[in-house]
């Protein structure tokens, strides 16, 4: 419910479905050994997909997802996007 809350600001339905769909594909083909994946490696993948999708919504999720614990740790966040956007 939280990705699809970030998503739905900024992305169109269906292409929330897709992301939502390549995700959980992502995370059974990560877990087909073990059986079980980590909330961290789980966590990894969604930013992954946002940051291709939406870096808007990639920032808001990394925002709680990284528990930035300061205005500089989000800003040098936001400027990495940003650099890498170029």
């Amino acid at each position: 419910p939280v990705l699809v809350r970030i998503l739905m600001s900024s992305v169109a339905t269906g292409t929330i479905e897709n992301i939502v769909l390549e995700i959980e594909d992502e995370a059974i083909m990560s877990a087909r050994t073990t059986r079980e994946i980590s909330t961290q490696k789980i966590g990894e993948i969604v930013m992954r997909w946002l940051y291709k999708t939406d870096k808007v919504a990639y920032i808001r999720f990394a925002s709680a997802y990284k528990h930035f614990e300061s205005l500089e740790e989000f800003i040098n966040e936001i400027k990495s996007v940003e650099e890498n956007k170029q």
